[in-house]
């Protein structure tokens, strides 16, 4: 069987506008009906809470999630091998209370016993430590990859070894340590880009991992752990080709001197006369990152001569929890005015005018798109704010608005 969370049925008439509220954890036994699903944990008094339940690889331990929106969140465990399947009464030990900090449970060491925690407290890039679940107090503690001036994404169990996975100046790097994180060694990708996968059961002797970038279509590579060679083992076919492209990344300063860095991507023969067609993409919140992807429709806008921008801007989760710090609640103008530096550098650098330039961004970046168009209309001939957060004053009150109140605020109070 296998744990998950989910809300109360909505009322009749509801089913579009109504709060999300009251999540509860259920486990499922695979073959029978939803409707005997065993209850493991509810909150009866607070109904604005995100929860969650995973296991280790070996099912030995479960772990608790609960987060009140997109800031930080408490974990708890407890030991399946001693309760069996836990009930709402069952008491969960707390390995990191409060939401101050983002603290998560990896796996288990089955040689060590100690569960594998990825955390960022006293390490804002994030760090990995072992903690004895008979002794999980913060002070117990022990380093298994220290922080580095590296963002630490997150990091993966494959084959008895571990797989982090950084983000240095917004493109991946992967390092592979063994389970005690001795014997660092960096894989070799295949570019700069982004990188995802690499776990696997404990006894595989291989495993498997994807690498995109703007000109990458997603590739999954094999990786065999004996030689630490990668081999291509699937590769969509699409019609271009993509050494007529180029990526380039620069650093351009925002309103207060801030370096902010972008991608710029662009068929070899498009010069910078002015008039390119371009198109800028940002996001700029919730601590998430934009590392380079690959996108059909974004080709076909290089392959006519277009150039597309990606700005990643403060907000986001690309330099660790102060690049995401500086760009929330009362300090979200940051953000603003990072996308139209980026827009003004563009121009400036003579890659297009304002008479070329659109701008986009979907969600927290459609109110992003929103806020630049209303503050510097002049800078952009079109603008695509797409499901973007717009009304300010009341998104709160309305489905799982109340989640981001961390990140905006909260006009009620």
């Amino acid at each position: 069987g296998f744990f998950y969370s989910r809300y109360p049925e909505p009322k009749k008439g509801t089913e579009l506008s109504g709060a999300s509220k009251f999540q509860k954890v259920y486990y499922h036994k695979v073959g029978d009906p939803q409707s005997k699903d065993a209850l493991v944990w509810e909150n009866k008094e607070n109904g604005d809470l995100y929860v969650g339940v995973g296991v280790t690889e070996g099912e030995e331990f479960a772990t608790l999630y609960i987060s009140t929106g997109t800031n930080g969140f408490e974990q708890y465990f407890l030991d399946l091998r001693k309760v069996g399947i836990p009930t709402p009464a069952t008491p969960w030990t707390p390995l990191q209370q409060g939401f101050d900090h983002k603290t998560m449970v990896i796996d288990l060491d089955p040689k060590s016993g100690k569960l594998l925690v990825m955390t960022d407290v006293d390490a804002p890039n994030y760090r990995l430590v072992a903690v004895d679940p008979d002794k999980p107090a913060a002070s117990e503690w022990k380093d298994v990859i220290p922080t580095k001036d590296m963002l630490l994404e997150s990091v993966s169990v494959g084959g008895g070894r571990l797989f982090a996975n950084y983000l240095k100046n917004v493109t991946t790097r992967i390092m592979r340590y063994e389970m005690d994180g001795s014997g660092e060694h960096e894989i070799e990708l295949p570019g700069l880009g982004s990188a995802g996968g690499f776990g696997a059961r404990r006894g595989e002797p291989y495993t498997f991992y994807s690498f995109t970038s703007f000109t990458d279509p997603g590739t999954i590579y094999k990786y065999d752990y004996a030689t630490g060679k990668s081999e291509i083992y699937f590769r969509p076919e699409l019609k271009f080709d993509p050494d007529q492209f180029v990526t380039e990344q620069v650093f351009y300063p925002s309103k207060d001197g801030t370096q902010v860095p972008m991608f710029i991507v662009h068929r070899k023969d498009v010069e910078r006369n002015g008039k390119n067609p371009t198109l800028l993409y940002a996001y700029g919140g919730f601590n998430i990152s934009l590392s380079p992807s690959f996108s059909t429709s974004r080709i076909l806008l290089l392959e006519q001569g277009g150039v597309f921008a990606l700005a990643n801007l403060r907000g986001g989760g690309e330099f660790g929890e102060d690049w995401h710090k500086a760009g929330m609640k009362e300090k979200k103008q940051n953000v603003f005015d990072d996308f139209i530096a980026a827009a003004e550098y563009l121009i400036a650098e003579k890659w297009t005018d304002s008479a070329h330039l659109g701008v986009n961004g979907g969600s927290n970046g459609g109110l992003l798109v929103g806020a630049v168009m209303t503050q510097r209309p002049e800078l952009f001939q079109v603008a695509f704010p797409e499901v973007g957060v717009m009304d300010m004053l009341r998104f709160q009150k309305f489905t799982a608005g109340f989640g981001w109140t961390p990140e905006y605020g909260n006009a009620d109070n």
